[in-house]
């Protein structure tokens, strides 16, 4: 069986924006889409006093389901499932990338206002997730991928073998569109190797000819040449590294960047 797209959901405007976002995404994939509602609730059950409210599990339950229905009602051919955690979120999601294609979340959590910086449990599971987490953020002609265009962020020392190359070819192949290896150059880099990486794109795209992909080298501020960038794409990624002896990745100031500012959704790929 195929690994599932898990996608965290809160019933925030974030985390449905995310849901759309992932359901589209299983559909180009294939893939199963696993729904995961993750709170304490446990902790708190029956520490309050009054009136008899719906509890944290219940209203936790309603969450999923609602999203269960939203994600049968945009695309009916999705196998989708869902199910509630009495775990921290953070936690929840990253356990969940040991087994999962990708980990889809909103840029903003409850109580979040539109503009602002990516919520912690976004930012943890993006600097702690197994596998691809994809953050959803951007406007909506971004998100629902009407410039058929994935941006990847390539650095000097970037390998043709690297997973967020093989990621990003990925995504351009199901999009049938472009892949746009955007290279900032840096004060005596090494040229050889983009050219690798140049063959390598082509190669892996090879006889697709609804997609292709080219690689383009800019001068200047990294952060600032891939946010100009990302406003015509409809996926960002970049690489991460992880920090030896930690289980943590080195997201650096330039993803942590993208992460917070993109104006389209994000994947941030692991690297060893």
């Amino acid at each position: 069986m195929d690994l599932p797209l898990v996608v965290g959901v809160d019933g925030s405007e974030s985390s449905l924006a995310a849901l759309d976002w992932a359901v589209d995404e299983a559909a180009r994939h294939g893939l199963p889409l696993r729904l995961v509602q993750a709170s304490l609730w446990e902790r708190y059950e029956g520490l309050t006093s009054g009136p008899p409210e719906p509890s944290e599990q219940e209203m936790a339950e309603r969450v999923v389901s609602c999203a269960v229905e939203r994600a049968r009602l945009r695309n009916a051919e999705v196998e989708v499932f869902g199910e509630v955690l009495a775990e921290d979120p953070a936690e929840a999601l990253v356990h969940e990338s040991r087994h999962a294609f990708a980990v889809v979340v909103g840029s903003l959590g409850h109580g979040r206002l539109a503009g602002m910086l990516l919520g912690s449990v976004g930012l943890a599971v993006a600097g702690r997730g197994h596998c691809p987490v994809v953050v959803v953020r951007g406007p909506r002609i971004n998100r629902e991928g009407r410039f058929r265009r994935v941006v990847l962020g390539a650095a000097d020392d970037t390998p043709p073998s690297s997973p967020a190359v093989a990621f990003a070819v990925r995504e351009a192949r199901a999009r049938g569109g472009e892949l746009l290896a955007l290279h900032i150059r840096r004060p005596f880099g090494n040229e050889p190797g983009l050219n690798d990486l140049e063959r390598a794109l082509g190669e892996r795209l090879g006889d697709d000819t609804a997609a292709h992909a080219r690689l383009e080298t800019a001068e200047g501020c990294a952060r600032k040449v891939l946010l100009d960038t990302a406003s015509t794409a409809d996926l960002l990624v970049v690489g991460a590294r992880r920090r030896h002896g930690s289980a943590g990745l080195q997201l650096g100031r330039v993803n942590h960047a993208v992460l917070h500012h993109a104006p389209c959704p994000v994947a941030v790929v692991p690297e060893e």
